[in-house]
């Protein structure tokens, strides 16, 4: 079983597609030990000591990046170095793990410093992403260093696989809207070997790689790169990474654009109604450019999936398309509204009989290659995601919501009523807390980027991380547009206002909106 449905920012969109702020001078590292030594994973801001200088002094070697499994040679322009930091916060002086980092330099003049970015999932690969996410960002770049890194636990940075490509293909034919006991048995079955196969792979690691745990390596490289603030842009998962960083170091926040924002006050349950809310609200709105009404498109699908589930649909491989797969074909379109035409030509041949599209776009949103080889972003998802979340509703909790979640969406509402269940079923390590903590009194104003038409991130969610980080901290701006983030999607409203935070420190107006 796989969670379909978290934060993932950019890539599957790009798949498809493919187919008065602080801030200041950055030019000098940290003098200040406040909030930047050890704590356990789950620990709150307060003064600690500070690092030893065998992590802080440590000089970054940057050379030529090298191709890697999933991504070509990036450009001249891109360097690639490793980064040492604490395999346990809580002991900065013992064993070290590498993180790779990835970094453009500035283009011009009047350089501020660095750019951090965090796209999402949890377990997206910067390393791979911000080469080709830089042309949304070519302004930026001229004064900043762009630079991004592959999180604990993702990618080139001890990447955790928890199951091989045959496994993973295997387990495409569990139903993850179970209908049967038999079928109920298998699913969590299945969930149960996914955590047991992560601990294999991750062992100590697998304790160590919250989000907590990041944000303290983020603040690590702020002062390995030699910036006095934290410059940073996250996007989706990456906007709570970067509460959780306000949360820990809020003296050290120099300019924060946090775009698609999640939820900080829902728990487990609370974030799957939300995006449950989020995919239904981004089908309506699919299904009325289409023409359909909202309520009989939806029926439509619905009858699609029933018959789908019942038979599965031949494709133009030897691979059937189940119900699974056509729930994650419909799901990673609705991240760009770009992608709408692919979608549509998918669910015409499915009714045609014709499963071939469909299992298209999910092998797409699955990060599946044509030689049957998929990548390990929802492996890391998991495994950090897990970490964090201290919740484990058991399948009788599941059920009694089901009814809950299928009334918001008949679509979407009983794979992600289920997901709460078995996302992190029998799960070998606890979790640390029911929501994240953001609150970051004392802040620069961090700007929170909302789109209304957000399906994995809904708009909702801006306001409350808002009003979490506190009075005249969080600074909502909202975009009245459709798919996944805003930033380089086409507004130049949202663009320029964006720029002109990160570049001159113009802090909008709280509540300002782009049409």
């Amino acid at each position: 079983m796989a969670r379909f449905v978290r934060w993932t920012a950019l890539t599957a969109a790009a798949a498809l597609l493919a187919a008065g702020c602080s801030g200041g001078s950055s030019d000098s590292a940290d003098a200040e030990g406040e909030t930047s030594g050890t704590s356990s994973s789950a620990a709150s801001a307060g003064p600690e000591k500070p690092l030893p200088s065998s992590l802080t002094s440590q000089k970054l070697d940057w050379g030529r990046c090298e191709a890697t499994e999933d991504s070509p040679t990036p450009g001249d322009e891109w360097r690639c170095a490793t980064l040492k930091t604490p395999l346990d916060w809580a002991k900065p002086d013992g064993r070290t793990i590498d993180l790779a980092l990835i970094r453009a330099k500035a283009t011009g003049g009047d350089r501020i410093g660095s750019l951090l970015f965090n796209f999402g999932g949890p377990g997206s690969s910067g390393t791979s992403t911000l080469p080709w996410y830089s042309t949304n960002a070519s302004e930026l770049g001229e004064r900043y260093d762009l630079v991004s890194w592959d999180p604990r636990g993702v990618g080139a940075s001890e990447g955790i696989r928890c199951r091989g490509d045959k496994e993973i293909q295997a387990s495409e034919s569990v139903d993850i809207t179970p209908d049967t006991p038999a079928e109920e048995t298998a699913y969590f079955r299945d969930a149960a070997a996914f955590g047991e196969g992560c601990q294999k792979s991750a062992g100590t690691l697998m304790a160590h790689v919250s989000t907590t745990d990041t944000a303290r390596d983020m603040d690590l490289m702020r002062q390995v790169l030699g910036d006095t603030r934290m410059h940073y842009f996250g996007i989706s998962y990456g906007t709570e990474l970067g509460g959780v960083y306000a949360h820990l170091f809020p003296k050290k926040v120099g300019r924060l654009i946090l775009d698609a924002v999640v939820d900080p006050s829902a728990d487990t349950a609370g974030h799957a109604e939300n995006q449950t809310r989020g995919f239904q609200r981004a089908l309506n709105n699919y299904l009325r450019s289409t023409g359909q009404g909202a309520e009989g498109g939806t029926q439509k699908i619905v009858n699609l999936l029933k018959r789908i589930d019942a038979s599965p649909l031949p494709t133009s491989s030897e691979r059937k398309l189940t119900e699974t797969l056509a729930l994650v074909g419909l799901i990673g379109p609705l991240y760009s509204e770009a992608s709408w035409p692919a979608l549509t030509s998918a669910l015409e041949s499915a009714e045609r009989g014709d499963g071939t599209e469909l299992l298209a776009l999910a092998d797409n949103y699955n990060d599946r290659d044509a030689s049957g080889r998929y990548g390990t972003g929802s492996h890391s998802q998991r495994v950090i995601s897990c970490l964090d979340e201290e919740q484990r509703p058991t399948a009788e909790e599941t059920k009694k919501l089901l009814p809950r979640f299928k009334k918001v969406s008949p679509v979407f509402g009983p794979m992600l009523g289920w997901d709460i269940g078995g996302w992190c079923h029998n799960w070998p390590v606890a979790g640390q807390y029911d929501t994240p903590e953001v609150s970051a009194p004392g802040a620069a104003p961090i700007l929170l980027v909302g789109n209304t038409g957000d399906p994995a991130t809904p708009y909702e969610g801006t306001r409350r991380m808002a009003d979490e980080l506190g009075k005249d901290v969080g600074v909502v701006l909202t975009w009245k547009g459709e798919g996944h983030s805003a930033y380089g999607k086409g507004s130049a409203c949202v663009d320029s206002t964006v720029n002109a935070y990160l570049l001159e420190g113009t802090v909008p107006k709280d509540g300002k909106v782009c049409s």
